[in-house]
């Protein structure tokens, strides 16, 4: 086959890419309550989300190294494989154990995930064309996650207003159309990412594995000497822990304002697909948020607002406050992710770009599984409302580590500052960002992408 051109791969990439989060929609209006459903209480379902983190914790380095060694195609589909089986393990599982397990699976699929599609794109741009700007590719991911994940949800709000079809629930079914949208974009993936390796078979999957301890080691290495990448790593600990409560207690908040688990169900089909519609209008803020404030400080000031708007998903009365509140929420987010991420490439160049982006992952999915664990038994304890609280505060306090990329952008904005390499010094380089910062690939809700949320 040809080399791709730059069009071709970033039409792949952006193919791909809603692809992969169209499943997520579906799933986000019934995850929570579908579990529910079946037994389990509030403090369970948190219990049962450690999973998840705690696999990605293990995984997420070691898979990263994968990637770049051995090829991010082969862990692509492997992680899409494991996708679709705990799809299908959701749709069957009533025991605390089996949602476990469910999870579980999910770590291993977020640990293989994370990062590889968008380090594809990335180099496949450059080989194409060395000069080539990428950011507008990745940029425009964040309106595909938006328009995909909108999808999704209003088709999954539907699917529940059909109500129960035979022995199905009616908060069962967005599960079943996942599972084959899943699969569908497994096929996809085979046929639409081309990558070219230097070896394959047995030999290069065995050296594949040995060498991938090694790029570990160096992307680990990067985040000792480059405090702005060590800031941003950072964010991620509250980021993952805070986004707990507008992933997984919204839901219920809405349950508690609007009377019912199935009303709130049906409500947020709608809702989570203009939520989602909100995040990609979000994104599209982000060139003139770079103009007018620079990366860093737009950035800093995104993670206050979410704060404030999740106070209001927590304190509104009625299910219009909570559902603008829900709304203004994620069209902060859709902000922040490219913000974000931009501002995290620009600290890594060469073939260490996938394990950079699982040093970030990894960060953020043990801190989601404890907030999910602290804000769940708090809800429990106490009211979702305080732990919405809780969660918001969290999210808002992680606006200081955005100060290291500022100040680095600051001095690279002087006159006669010398170029840097990302990682050449503690500080690393100056991040003024170009038109448009890329957008990363963040769980909007823990695992839904799987059955049972970035942001990863």
């Amino acid at each position: 086959m040809t080399a791709l051109s730059v069009r071709q791969v970033r039409f792949r990439y952006l193919t791909l890419y809603g692809l992969r989060w169209l499943p997520t929609g579906l799933l986000t209006p019934v995850m929570i309550l579908l579990m529910q459903e079946r037994g389990l209480s509030l403090s369970q379902i948190g219990l049962v989300a450690t999973a998840q983190g705690l696999v990605v914790l293990a995984l997420e380095l070691p898979t990263g190294g994968l990637a770049d060694a051995l090829g991010r195609k082969p862990v692509l589909v492997v992680a899409w494989v494991v996708c679709l089986a705990s799809l299908v393990l959701f749709a069957v599982a009533d025991t605390f154990w089996m949602f476990f397990l469910v999870w579980a699976l999910q770590g291993i699929y977020r640990a293989l995930d994370s990062g590889p599609l968008e380090s594809w794109y990335v180099d496949a741009t450059l080989a194409a064309d060395p000069e080539a700007e990428y950011e507008r590719g990745l940029g425009w991911a964040g309106t595909v996650i938006g328009v995909a994940i909108g999808a999704g949800a209003l088709l999954g709000g539907g699917l529940v207003a059909l109500g129960p079809v035979g022995p199905l629930s009616a908060l069962t079914l967005p599960v079943l159309v996942a599972i084959a949208l899943q699969a569908a974009a497994l096929v996809a993936l085979t046929v639409l990412l081309v990558e070219h390796r230097p070896a394959r078979g047995a030999a290069a999957v065995r050296a594949s594995v040995a060498e991938a301890p090694r790029m570990v080691g160096q992307a680990v290495g990067l985040l000792r000497r480059n405090r702005v990448l060590l800031a941003l790593v950072a964010v991620e600990l509250f980021w993952g822990f805070g986004m707990i409560t507008f992933e997984s207690l919204l839901p219920v908040r809405l349950a508690e304002v609007v009377g019912g688990a199935d009303r709130a169900a049906a409500l947020l089909g709608p809702a989570s697909s203009a939520a989602w519609l909100a995040n990609a209008a979000g994104a599209a803020l982000t060139p003139l948020l770079l103009r007018r404030l620079g990366a860093a400080p737009a950035a800093a000031l995104m993670r206050i607002l979410q704060g404030v708007t999740v106070v209001g998903m927590g304190l509104l009365a009625g299910p219009v406050g909570v559902l603008i509140a829900y709304l203004a929420c994620y069209t902060v987010h859709g902000a922040s992710n490219p913000l974000h991420m931009g501002l995290l490439h620009r600290q890594v160049d060469g073939p260490y770009r996938t394990s950079v982006l699982s040093l970030n992952s990894m960060m953020g999915q043990p801190a989601g599984a404890l907030g999910a664990v602290v804000l769940t038994a708090l809800a429990d304890a106490t009211s979702v409302t305080v732990a919405m609280l809780v969660g918001a505060v969290v999210l808002a306090v992680a606006a200081p580590l955005y100060l290291p990329a500022w100040r680095a952008g600051r001095r690279a904005a002087e006159p006669g500052a010398a170029e840097q390499r990302p990682g050449d010094s503690a500080a690393g380089p100056g991040l003024p960002g170009p038109a448009l910062d890329p957008a990363g690939p963040v769980d909007p809700v823990p695992a839904a992408a799987a059955a049972p949320a970035r942001s990863d």
